[in-house]
């Protein structure tokens, strides 16, 4: 579920064509450390963050719940990206501040359904079907008939998904409602790729990030917060529930895109998009070793259709002309 919010003003795809820095006339200043670490690794980082955040925040389901723990991470997150960011709303016009307010609605709706529903079904199914979203935009984008069968391939590949169990309490099917929740996951993620290059472009730096945060903790709280403060009142624990809430929302949405917005300034779009297509991979790898979940080997067929439907994708896609 990593999200690409590239709050530099370019999309993934055009980050390869950006113009040559002029040559300097002074010595250079020392590389960050962050410069000097490879991009594609960054991203891979990014994606182990975004399912350790999930996948330790279902300690806090029990006492929270769903809506409460998710409304606990996305609130902490808001203040420490305003702190970090201090991001300015003046001179943003009517239509950019209505781009990041329905950017922060999807990264919202998003991070609560993907919670809902992997406290139903597997990590991996669930990440695996949320990818649908993304992977729709690209091919909703290109009119090359080879790109019809890669959709039909990664349907496939959810189908063989759905066909047999793992559920959560040793169920024989996956629970339909849990199925739910993922689609409309992969549909919240869809919405949010689509004005992420908008409100990269508006805001500078990591104020983007910060706003579209806030907004999605506005939009989860009358929904998770009464079950959030009801949990922490009726705790001999508050503290550590907190506690936890900061270690995961660190994790998840902090570390997760500051990590993926650092490796967007120096990926191309297909570089980025092979290395994504890897994502429901390192989600069943994370459902295993940290929640113990595993799937059958159909399953396992299934989620390997559709990262293959990604990757051929990615890699068949015509790059955009340059100027």
């Amino acid at each position: 579920m990593s999200g690409t919010l590239n709050q530099g003003g370019d999309s993934p795809g055009t980050a390869a064509d950006a113009p040559a820095r002029p040559a300097a006339v002074t010595a250079a200043p020392p590389a960050r450390l962050s410069d000097r670490i490879p991009a594609p690794l960054l991203t891979i980082c990014a994606m182990f963050t975004v399912q350790l955040g999930v996948a330790y925040s279902t300690s806090l389901f029990g006492p929270l719940g769903v809506s409460g723990a998710t409304s606990l991470r996305l609130v902490i997150a808001a203040v420490l990206l305003l702190a970090l960011a201090r991001p300015s709303l003046a001179g943003k016009t009517p239509r950019q501040l209505l781009t990041v307010a329905l950017l922060g609605i999807a990264s919202g709706g998003m991070t609560l359904l993907f919670a809902a529903s992997i406290q139903r079904i597997p990590m991996g199914v669930t990440s695996t079907i949320e990818f649908l979203g993304p992977l729709g935009v690209a091919l909703a984008s290109s009119r090359r008939l080879a790109h019809a069968g890669w959709a039909a391939l990664a349907g496939l590949g959810v189908v063989l998904l759905c066909l047999a169990g793992g559920g959560l309490h040793g169920s024989s099917h996956l629970n339909r409602l849990g199925l739910l929740f993922a689609a409309a996951a992969a549909l919240c993620w869809a919405v949010y790729i689509i004005f992420t290059k908008a409100v990269g472009q508006a805001f500078e730096g990591f104020q983007g990030l910060a706003v579209s945060i806030s907004v999605a903790a506005l939009a989860v709280l009358p929904v998770g917060g009464p079950s959030a403060w009801h949990g922490l009142q009726h705790s001999d624990r508050p503290w550590q529930l907190l506690a936890q809430g900061l270690g995961v929302a660190l994790l998840f949405p902090v570390a997760t895109y500051m990590l993926e917005m650092t490796a967007l300034r120096r990926l191309s779009g297909r570089v980025y998009g092979v290395l994504t297509s890897l994502e429901p991979g390192v989600a069943v790898l994370i459902g295993f070793l940290v929640l113990g979940q595993k799937l059958v080997p159909v399953q396992l067929i299934g989620l390997a259709c559709v990262v293959a439907a990604s990757l051929a994708a990615t890699v068949t896609e015509r790059p955009a002309p340059t100027d």
